[in-house]
């Protein structure tokens, strides 16, 4: 499970709602809040944003963690 997953996941479950609450609310489709709290790689980023708009936030570019000798 990645950071995302594990964010929506957390926030779905704190606001008491099922992954179908949450694909109703959010205009998505359930197999699609499955995937993303699974952890799948491909996902829509529209759709994504769909879902964090709920909880107040959204996708954007951040740091990546890398060896700066690479």
């Amino acid at each position: 499970m990645n950071k995302l997953s594990k964010f929506v996941k957390k926030r779905r479950k704190h606001l008491g709602l099922t992954q179908e609450d949450l694909s109703f609310k959010a205009g998505v489709g359930l197999r699609f809040v499955r995937d993303l709290e699974q952890g799948k790689q491909s996902l829509q980023m529209d759709k994504v944003n769909q879902i964090l708009s709920l909880f107040g936030h959204e996708l954007g570019p951040i740091q990546s963690e890398r060896d700066e000798e690479s």
